[in-house]
């Protein structure tokens, strides 16, 4: 294995983190199980499968100027390495840990302390239920070692094998010289201008936004260094009722579900939701799945504006769909969403010195992260063992106090929450407002009765007591 630079957006994720922000992103597995020692069993394969995965041995080092350039300012002058670590120990990131009763409240503990930025920067963390018939398993992974694709293939490298497609290989890229083609430079040039111009449109769309912004005070707070986390599963037939009934995309109903709940929640603690509009920032990978692809994120995103004002649960989905249409028609590489393409415009020693400053104005840019994390269709096992829920968890801005993120799997949607524990103490009340809303879209859709067999579970935990307010 050997060392590569960081591209510019890691280099952002790595260096907009603090104490009270960590930058990582998390998923809690829970599996079926049928013993009390099968928690102790998988916490033991973790570790073996791990210490093989040669993308878990990469730990990322701070350098200012890679040996191999000449001794002048490089654009690699105040970055970072993605580099094998000589002294790594699978035990020093798979843990185990004493039976729990609430995995959330466990996972709400875990996700508030940052990776240790000496190591490489993954942990998993194995909770064996007080029951013995399940256990769960919380990966986390540095946004700056990957991104939602990127740490589902880390996570499925120490999961049970499974039959997959191969990876379609990438052409071979040429060599990099110091200095470019000259007969290449008219086509630099073509491409640098076109740069630009997306540069300047994106901040552009970026400063409207701003000027536009109304603030949604529950959506912000100080930050407090505590997490909670939450989730929930709906049915997907339930959600295709809908798509089949009110039209748009199933990404369509999951956003306008959010904006439902996230109504029904500030009307229920008071804050009222006449007028809210938040600003909700939905990530877009530029990854093609199954593709061999350099390490790294590779993002863009839209911005959108949830209708949480409109009291109308399909004028909702309605105003969702039309808003997602009007961002794909203009693509993810314009527009304010697409803010995260600026950082390839910045000097690597820009995002070292800026990098505090970026994650202070995240709040001023959006409100709310709605993210999807994308699963495999077959079914996940660890050690024999079935994964039965699967819980996304997403890193909160600086001064933002909620995060959600989203996963399909075998034909059931898991919503996971994760939210500043002082500034919210009523997620419960928030993740039951997800499964209310669907309902209440069914109801609108005229879909009829609810099948027996149709799931809405809710879950909550924190790293801290439910404060006041809570259900």
């Amino acid at each position: 294995m050997t060392s590569d630079l960081l591209a510019p957006l890691d280099l952002v994720f790595w260096h907009i983190e603090s104490d009270r922000h960590p930058m990582h992103l998390g998923a809690l597995g829970v599996f079926a199980a049928h013993s009390p020692t099968a928690g102790a069993h998988a916490a033991d394969l973790l570790a073996a499968r791990a210490a093989a995965v040669p993308g878990l041995r990469m730990r990322i080092r701070d350098v200012w100027r890679p040996l191999a350039l000449p001794p002048v300012l490089p654009p690699a002058f105040g970055g970072a390495t993605r580099e094998p670590d000589p002294a790594f120990d699978p035990l020093d990131h798979v843990r185990l840990h004493a039976p729990a009763d609430d995995f959330h409240a466990a996972a709400g503990r875990l996700m508030q302390r940052p990776l240790d930025r000496r190591r490489p920067p993954w942990e998993a963390h194995v909770l064996p239920g007080a029951d013995g018939m399940s256990f769960a398993v919380l990966f986390k992974f540095h946004h700056a070692l990957a991104d939602g694709l990127r740490a589902l293939t880390l996570a499925a490298a120490v999961l049970d094998p499974m039959d997959l497609p191969a990876a379609r290989p990438r052409p071979a890229e040429p060599p990099r010289a110091l200095l470019p083609d000259v007969r290449r430079l008219p086509g630099l040039m073509r491409e640098a201008v076109s740069g630009a111009g997306r540069a300047l449109d994106i901040s552009a769309s970026v400063v409207r936004s701003t000027l536009r912004a109304r603030p949604c005070p529950a959506l912000a707070s100080p930050p407090s260094g505590t997490r909670r986390t939450a989730g929930t599963v709906i049915d997907l037939d339930d959600v295709h009722r809908i798509r089949k009934s009110a039209g748009g995309t199933v990404n369509d109903v999951l956003i306008a579900v959010v904006a439902g709940a996230l109504r029904r929640w500030l009307d229920e603690r008071g804050d009222g939701s006449d007028g809210v509009a938040p600003r909700a920032l939905i990530p877009v990978s530029r990854r093609r799945p199954r593709t061999a692809q350099p390490q790294g994120n590779r993002l863009s995103g839209y911005l959108t504006e949830l209708p949480v004002g409109e009291p109308d649960p399909l004028a909702r989905l309605s105003a969702v769909r039309t808003a997602m249409d009007r961002n794909k028609d203009a693509g993810p590489s314009r527009g304010a969403g697409a803010v995260a393409l600026l950082a390839d415009h910045v000097p690597a020693l820009g995002h070292r010195l800026g990098g505090p400053l970026v994650g202070q104005a995240a709040r001023l840019w959006f409100d709310i992260l709605v993210t999807s994390v994308p699963l495999p269709s077959l079914g996940l096992k660890l050690g024999g063992h079935p994964l039965t829920a699967v819980f996304p968890f997403a890193p909160l801005a600086p001064g933002q106090s909620l995060a959600v993120a989203v996963s399909t799997y075998r034909g059931q949607v898991h919503y996971g929450l994760v939210a500043d524990a002082a500034a919210v103490p009523d997620l419960g009340r928030l993740t039951r407002a997800l499964s209310q809303e669907v309902e209440t879209l069914l109801t609108a859709c005229e879909a009829g009765p609810r099948r027996s067999t149709g799931t809405a579970r809710s879950h909550t935990g924190t790293g801290l007591e439910e404060g006041p307010g809570a259900p």
